[in-house]
């Protein structure tokens, strides 16, 4: 199953349908997506496009709560559209769905603010689970693209260099991010509650500059402060 990330201290409302966009340059994909997704009585589909343009005219007529979206597409690639549609709707979420694995792609959709990548050979139940947690501002990735990416962002970078500006503690969090903890299994750690651990996320976000927990995490793996990963 795919792992976890980066959680996001905000729940929705458990009993909200979450609302989802199809991007896929096919059509028979775009249909077979639909049919599986409305097995789910939490998940909606509301519309589909065929390449990135069109999908962000319909993330702005109809304001998903994700975006499923292939990266080969003509006229606006995924990466393009995922990077725009961050910018202009930041609380639509999007989760990369494509046949391709390639280091470079993976560190770009999730540089651009995707909050997962999986594969068109990933099970329904896996990427439903990745849906619903990019709704509930998680990240999901295909173990092996998390271990592309990982590959892709270590840097000969010292620690100190990285935790410039940050207090110790405000440091163990970064790290335990960059691990793709959750608020509890930080609160866990290092014996804390949760209220704690999100007033020091959001420190560390301030202070290095960053806009999620993702590109803390992502911060986290480029440094070169995980120690253990591929």
């Amino acid at each position: 199953m795919p792992d976890a990330i980066d959680p996001n201290p905000d729940a929705r409302a458990p009993d909200a349908r979450v609302r989802v966009l199809l991007v896929d340059d096919h059509v028979v994909v775009r249909r077979g997506l639909r049919l599986v997704f409305d097995l789910e009585d939490d998940l909606e589909v509301v519309g589909e496009a065929g390449d990135g343009r069109e999908a962000l005219v319909q993330v702005a007529a109809l304001r998903p709560d994700v975006v499923v979206m292939d990266l080969l597409m003509p006229v606006m690639n995924g990466v393009e559209a995922t990077r725009a549609i961050r910018a202009q709707h930041p609380d639509v979420e999007v989760v990369a769905l494509t046949s391709v694995l390639e280091d470079r792609l993976v560190v770009d959709v999730i540089e651009a603010g995707a909050a997962g990548y999986l594969l068109k050979e990933t099970r329904p139940d896996e990427l439903f689970d990745a849906v619903r947690a990019a709704a509930r501002g998680e990240v999901r990735l295909d173990p092996r693209a998390q271990a592309r990416l990982v590959r892709e962002l270590r840097a000969p970078k010292p620690p100190a260099e990285a935790s410039e500006g940050l207090t110790d503690r405000e440091f163990e969090v970064l790290r335990h991010l960059g691990r793709g903890a959750t608020n509890k299994a930080i609160a866990q750690a290092l014996g804390v509650g949760e209220a704690t651990v999100k007033t020091h996320v959001s420190n560390v976000l301030a202070k290095l500059g960053l806009k999620s927990r993702t590109q803390a995490a992502l911060h986290a793996l480029r440094e070169g402060l995980v120690e253990g990963a591929p």
